[in-house]
């Protein structure tokens, strides 16, 4: 089973579920940056603030990212399964579409009569 850290998986993923704050996570992975407001990117473990009179200087802490990504691999297996099943059906009904398409030579709408170029 998938053991649990100090920072709640709820909040990592709440805090990545906005766009704005998955840009500040990736910038910060970069480097260190001079930001304001980062609560609840603080609050989920993902931030380390340093703060010298006024200024707040932010950095990544990737450990609560680490274990986001081992629930996700715990669970990867039952996406995975049905995933396979889903693609072994997707190719299944493409090949049998151009089975019926290409392997009578006929014409996939019986309706259209191309000669005259009106429908039936």
């Amino acid at each position: 089973m998938v053991e649990h850290s100090a920072f709640p998986l709820d909040d990592v993923f709440h805090a990545l579920a906005d766009p704005t704050r998955r840009a500040m996570v990736a910038r910060l992975s970069q480097s260190e940056q001079t930001v304001g407001e980062l609560k609840m990117l603080e609050r989920a473990g993902l931030v380390a603030r340093t703060v010298t009179g006024r200024t707040h200087v932010c950095r990544l802490d990737a450990a609560p990212l680490h274990a986001g990504m081992e629930w996700m691999r715990h669970y990867e297996r039952f996406w995975q399964r049905g995933l396979d099943t889903l693609e072994g059906l997707l190719v299944a009904e493409d090949a049998k579409r151009k089975d019926k398409d290409h392997g009578t030579g006929a014409d996939p709408d019986p309706k259209r009569d191309d000669s005259e170029g009106v429908q039936s």
